[in-house]
C-alpha cells in the first residue's frame, strides 16, 4: 500500500487525524530489520492552547523542538527516563499539535517484535500502550525529528476502513495535571481490537 503523502500530515485538524491514523499502518527500518504494526489508539494533541501538551503556552525548549517542525516529522520523547514515546507531528511549521500513537496491532516482522518484548505477539501487552509501541516497534530517540516520507519510519494505507461507530473516544490517559483540558476525549481507539491501552474505570 503507498505511504501516506507529505501534505496529509499538513492538516491542522489534529482530531481528525487522530481518528484517520486508525487502521493504517505504522513501519520502522531498524539495523536492517523492518517491523510495522496497526495503529489501532491516538491521542490527539491541541497545541500551545492544550494544557496537556508540551508546548502548552507556547513553551518552546530543546526537548519540544520537534513539535514545531512542520507536519510529517516525528516528536520522540523519554517518559520518566524508561519508556520513548512516539508522537506524529502534524500541522505547519510553528504550530506545534501531536497524535501520540498510543497502541498498535502487530502486523509485519512479528518475531522481531517478540524479541525485542521477550514475549509473544499472542500477548497484547506486546505492543498496546505508547511505550510498547516504541519498544516492539524499535524505536528510540534517534527517530526523533525523523521524516516519516523516509526510509526509517513510515505510515502507509491499509486495505482496512473504520465507521464513526467502529471508533471510540475517552479522556486521554495520564494528564490530569491538565485541569479541565484533562476531561477532554481526544483519545480515541478501534472498538474491536484487543491491542489498546487498559479502558479507564
Amino acid at each position: 500500500m503507498p505511504k501516506l503523502k507529505p501534505e496529509y500530515y499538513l492538516n491542522h485538524d489534529v482530531i481528525f487525524l487522530a481518528k484517520n491514523l486508525l487502521g493504517k499502518i505504522l513501519f520502522t527500518e531498524k539495523n536492517g530489520e523492518i517491523t510495522a504494526g496497526v495503529i489501532t489508539e491516538t491521542e490527539a494533541y491541541l497545541g500551545e492552547d492544550d494544557k496537556a501538551s508540551h508546548a502548552y503556552g507556547g513553551k518552546r525548549t530543546l526537548r519540544t523542538e520537534a513539535m514545531y517542525l512542520p507536519g510529517g516529522f516525528c516528536y520522540v520523547y523519554l517518559c520518566y527516563g524508561i519508556h520513548h514515546l512516539l508522537n506524529i507531528v502534524i500541522s505547519q511549521k510553528n504550530d506545534p499539535k501531536s497524535i501520540l500513537i498510543r497502541s498498535v496491532e502487530p502486523y509485519l516482522g512479528l518475531p522481531v517484535m517478540e524479541r525485542r518484548r521477550d514475549m509473544t505477539v499472542s500477548s497484547k501487552a506486546i505492543s498496546s500502550g505508547p511505550g510498547s509501541v516504541c519498544k516492539a516497534l524499535g524505536i528510540d530517540m534517534t527517530f526523533n525529528k525523523k521524516s516519516l516520507t523516509g526510509e526509517r519510519i513510515w505510515i502507509e494505507e491499509s486495505e482496512s476502513s473504520y465507521n464513526a461507530e467502529d471508533i471510540a473516544s475517552t479522556p486521554r490517559i495520564g494528564v490530569d495535571y491538565a485541569g479541565e483540558h484533562a476531561q477532554l476525549s481526544l483519545r480515541f481507539y478501534l472498538r474491536n481490537n484487543r491491542f489498546v491501552s487498559k479502558i479507564k474505570g
